[in-house]
């Protein structure tokens, strides 16, 4: 056999194999060699370079582009999954890879901020018991139809063997300033929102400022709407304001919130965020800007439209 037979009978046993799934024995049969003889060649075809094998994972499973993200965003981690075919099998999605990622950061002892989405309600859902530490509630409750709230979510943590838990007994939102001053002030309210002061790590979502986007969105009245939009706002986190680049907006809504502040969350070493969704990647983006948020957790179309923004700033 000549050199360009060879070569002729190297391609075409690769392209029966590779490009048509034929079986080894049937190549054998059509070209009058043995299947040992078909496998030696298949070696000496990819060895050769006559076939070269590329594997691309899906783009969530490219551990190489989440982290070519954490860095463009200067954010510690970034977790990519996949984005479902409808907004429940996303936001389960999410939920189940957030509930990993904070279970491998909390360590014995510490002190974990939670704060409430729906997307972390289901979170704790599938959160393996943790080691002995203090939970604190980081917001009040803001009861969403279809789910359950903050104070549902507390009781999880309280089942926990070793596991002491901080709850906030007040609703997210109350009617005015006045009100939600004198929530924080009372006693059991006034302790947990003071260990928000030494976390070691906070869970927290972060919602777009629209109605489609944040559950706060819709409880709060169209003026404060309309002033929270005009003062920049892009975003929210446990009722808090900011920018696109992460700044703090302060509006009258604020004063109505009984949670976390914006500092609290800031001087938290470790805040790990979830958001799903093209809508959530400019607060995802603003929330590490801002330092808010250290690690990101966040479906591919919500890393795509990360990829997008930073690609639209560095044009």
């Amino acid at each position: 056999m000549t050199d360009v037979e060879h070569a002729r009978l190297l391609v075409d046993v690769s392209r029966d194999y590779y490009l048509d799934n034929e079986s080894k024995v049937d190549i054998a049969a059509r070209h009058g060699i043995s299947r040992f003889q078909v496998a030696r060649l298949l070696a000496e075809a990819r060895e050769s370079g006559v076939v070269r094998i590329e594997i691309s994972p899906p783009a969530h499973l490219d551990s190489d582009r989440a982290r070519r993200l954490a860095d463009r965003l200067g954010a510690r981690e970034v977790v990519v999954v996949g984005s479902g075919g409808s907004t429940a099998a996303t936001r389960e999605s999410v939920a189940r890879t957030l509930a990993r990622v904070v279970g491998e950061h909390v360590r014995e002892g510490a002190t974990l901020g939670v704060s409430w989405s729906r997307t972390i309600e289901l979170a704790v859902r599938h959160l393996a018991p943790l080691p002995a530490c203090d939970v604190v509630q980081l917001v009040g409750a803001l009861p969403v139809d279809g789910s359950g709230d903050s104070l549902d979510m507390i009781q999880a943590f309280r089942r926990m063997p070793g596991v002491r838990t901080w709850p906030v007994w007040s609703p997210l939102l109350v009617s005015d300033p006045g009100t939600a001053a004198g929530m924080r002030r009372q006693p059991e309210i006034a302790a947990a929102l003071d260990r928000a002061d030494g976390l070691d790590l906070a869970v927290v979502a972060v919602g777009a400022w629209t109605a489609t986007g944040s559950t706060v969105f819709p409880q709060v009245t169209g003026d404060e709407r309309r002033a929270a939009t005009a003062a920049g706002t892009v975003a929210e986190c446990s009722g808090r304001l900011f920018d696109a680049e992460g700044r703090r907006v302060v509006t009258p809504l604020d004063a109505r919130v009984v949670g976390v502040t914006f500092d609290q969350l800031v001087r938290t070493p470790e805040v790990v965020t979830a958001g799903y969704g093209r809508e959530a990647a400019p607060g995802l983006r603003a929330a590490v800007a801002g330092g808010i948020a250290t690690t990101v957790v966040c479906d591919d179309a919500a890393a795509s439209a990360l990829e997008d923004l930073l690609d639209a700033a560095t044009a």
